[in-house]
């Protein structure tokens, strides 16, 4: 039985939650946890029957795994990730491996049941959540939460990972419906995105990298280095001294930095603008201490000759530069384990997540009075974030790197190939891009069902879109921005959804041909949450021809054969090669074809989870569909993930089957999903320890 451990997130974590739906839960075998007796008459007969061949041979144990060592219930209660490790290959029918003897059908379903429960059991015994370290804003909330602290109407610096520019003011979230007709433009693949409203003189720092198989706000990549804290402080001192902050674009210009009455004191004035705008900067209320540390500063620069506007655009500097500002973080737990936000906290992670941002002022105004943390209140508090037009930056954030659209950036299909590619000096990528992630804000917007992530009966394409999947020719067009893109029916199921849609298929493509293992690493990773290991190092690459003539004549599926030889490659490839297989009938740049250059036709047969048989791409999305509570628990981990800013581990397992329990009685919504997540005892506990401190 193979238990390898993955090196980032958990593979297979989503599986856990619906192996309830394939296990007996009888009570005999759910008190057998409990007790040795299921350990002493149903584990170990299967451990040495099919298992310690390989995880307890003196001379080889396979994945760093010794199951001989396991003597009781108490050790397995000790290794919660273990018990996960040996569910998930149990589940996937991945082990005893096809040479072995398999096991018999109800002997698997009673070992998961059993394993199950008594990782329900160690988790409730640990109670510990994984930790979300210390962490610095990364640079696209910190362009947020200094527009929302200011009321700025312009943004502060260009964002290029902001991958639409909308151009016709087509995001109306509290409409609950988006737009047949919208203008809309690609940041990245265009310099002429970038020309924006933004604040004249301001450089931004360097763009935080998303985390491999993660986000760009997971904390344990987002540093402060001593030269990153000088770039924070000269950030902060631009940003007041930009010509363009002033009345016109600053909101809050005339509460914080007018001239007050020359008829009040202007050390109560100071002191009473300091106190509002400290709070909101630092997400809580501020003590005494600290806000006289602020207000002597400024009155005493006021009293040496500062005009009072030029003294709080200094304060105000500071304070960006602040790490109560820049940090965001729990405060320490008073023992070491997990226990619960307080409502200041928990209005910091709400507004991160969904605005990604500081909380506003109702949200503080509540977490004061200790209401916001009331189950009623805190979905009211949900429901008007999801409406709030802030909201488009969670969908500027999460979708586009959960999709790993970054990839499509750097696409570059051979030219002589490919030629209509770069159609007009400019590439069909920019049209492509914004296809997925017009169809992930339709279905938040109007909250439909995720599953329409799989399998869409609609899209949003442009004129020069349509024509590519057609194959006929492109419209000319000069430039890429303001794009007029439809919402268009679909009637062909090998189209809809976001597995088939041509950017996925151009960026796991090389530049000559497509490449099934990449494309299938990206289904594992993006659909099931299940990223597969980096191959050996050793493992040489296809090479692209070969002096052999028999190779040309061969379809892709028969060259690729090779890498299944190698012992160590071959688990691998039976979990992702039938995936990225699935998809061969969409060409390297997303145009279908039905037989290959050499006039074989494309194969895209396969089996999912070693129980679903397919021949097409339809019937991939219907097999994927029939087990939906797999991409339900894969796509929940993702954005429970995204919402922490960390990894997720074994103690979130109780939160994520909660998670998507819950929304599985609501048709699999994508608000429900949201709230669910905000509801969870994950997001709602902390562990810090107690020396730890708040900055």
């Amino acid at each position: 039985m193979s238990t390898h451990q993955p090196q980032h997130q958990p593979n297979g974590f989503w599986r856990i939650g619906f192996i309830i739906s394939y296990a007996v839960s009888s009570w005999p075998i759910q008190a057998a946890a409990y007790d040795e007796t299921a350990f002493d008459k149903l584990l170990q007969p299967v451990f040495q029957e099919s298992c310690v061949k390989c995880h307890g041979a003196k001379e080889k144990i396979k994945g760093d795994v010794d199951l001989s060592k396991l003597s009781s219930t108490k050790h397995l209660l000790e290794q919660p990730e273990l018990l996960q490790d040996m569910i998930d290959v149990l589940d996937f029918e991945e082990m005893p491996p096809e040479e072995e003897k398999p096991l018999e059908a109800g002997t698997r379903t009673e070992l998961i049941s059993y394993l199950n429960s008594l990782l329900e059991t160690a988790i409730a015994l640990s109670d510990e959540f994984p930790a979300t370290p210390i962490r610095r804003m990364n640079r696209f909330q910190y362009n947020n939460a200094v527009q929302d602290l200011f009321d700025l109407n312009v943004e502060v610096f260009a964002l290029p990972e902001r991958m639409v520019r909308d151009h016709s003011n087509y995001f109306q979230p509290a409409s609950g419906v988006m737009p047949q007709e919208l203008k809309a433009g690609s940041r990245p693949l265009g310099k002429s995105q970038l020309i924006g409203k933004r604040l004249a003189g301001v450089a931004p720092f360097p763009q935080d990298l998303r985390a491999e198989h993660g986000f760009d706000n997971r904390a344990d990549h987002l540093s402060l280095s001593p030269l990153l804290l000088e770039s924070f402080l000269q950030l902060s001192r631009s940003i007041v001294e930009s010509d363009d902050f002033n009345k016109t674009t600053c909101g809050i210009w005339d509460d914080f930095f007018a001239e007050p009455n020359p008829e009040k004191s202007t050390d109560v004035v100071v002191k009473q603008r300091l106190k509002a705008f400290l709070t909101q900067a630092f997400r809580q209320p501020v003590s005494t201490t600290l806000l006289d540390r602020y207000s002597n500063y400024a009155n005493m620069q006021i009293a040496s000759g500062t005009s009072f506007t030029d003294c709080m655009k200094e304060v105000a500097s500071a304070v960006l530069a602040s790490p109560r500002f820049l940090y965001l973080y729990d405060r320490a737990s008073s023992e070491n384990r997990s226990e619960r936000v307080d409502d200041f906290e928990l209005a910091s992670r709400l507004s991160s997540f969904l605005w990604g941002s500081i909380p506003d002022q109702e949200l503080l105004d509540l977490a004061a009075i200790g209401h916001l943390s009331e189950p009623k209140v805190l979905i009211q508090q949900v429901d008007r974030m999801l409406i709030d037009k802030k909201v488009k930056r969670f969908c500027d954030s999460f979708p586009s790197q959960w999709l790993q659209l970054e990839r499509i950036i750097s696409s570059v299909p051979d030219p002589e190939k490919f030629p209509e590619f770069y159609f007009a000096k400019f590439r069909v990528s920019i049209h492509m891009m914004l296809e997925p992630l017009l169809l992930f804000e339709a279905i938040l917007v109007e909250n439909r069902s995720i599953l329409e992530l799989i399998d869409s009966d609609f899209t949003y394409r442009s004129n020069i879109l349509d024509a590519w999947y057609l194959g006929e020719p492109l419209p000319t067009r000069k430039s890429p921005t303001a794009v007029p893109i439809s919402r268009v029916p679909l009637l062909n199921r090998r189209e809809g959804g976001i597995i088939t849609n041509a950017a996925v298929m151009t960026m796991t493509s090389n530049p000559t041909r497509t490449q099934p293992i990449t494309r299938g690493a990206w289904l594992a990773s993006v659909i099931f949450n299940d990223p597969p290991e980096p191959p050996p190092a050793d493992v040489p690459p296809l090479k692209e021809t070969s002096n052999k003539p028999d190779m040309e004549h061969l379809t892709l599926r028969e060259q690729f054969a090779i890498h299944r030889e190698r012992e160590d490659c071959a688990g691998c490839h039976k979990r992702i090669d039938p995936l990225g297989f699935a998809l061969e009938n969409y060409g390297p740049t997303g145009k279908w074809r039905d037989l290959y250059d050499n006039a074989r036709e494309v194969d895209s047969t396969g089996v999912l989870f070693n129980k679903h048989r397919f021949e097409n791409i339809v019937e991939l999305k219907d097999a994927i569909l029939a087990e939906k509570d797999r991409f339900a628990h894969a796509f929940a981990t993702h954005l429970l993930s995204f919402s922490l800013g960390r990894e997720t581990g074994v103690a979130d397992t109780a939160s994520i089957n909660k998670i998507v329990e819950a929304m599985a009685e609501d048709d699999y919504r994508m608000k429900t999903l949201i709230k669910q997540i905000v509801l969870s005892d994950s997001f709602h506990h902390k562990s810090t320890g107690p020396t730890e401190g708040n900055g």
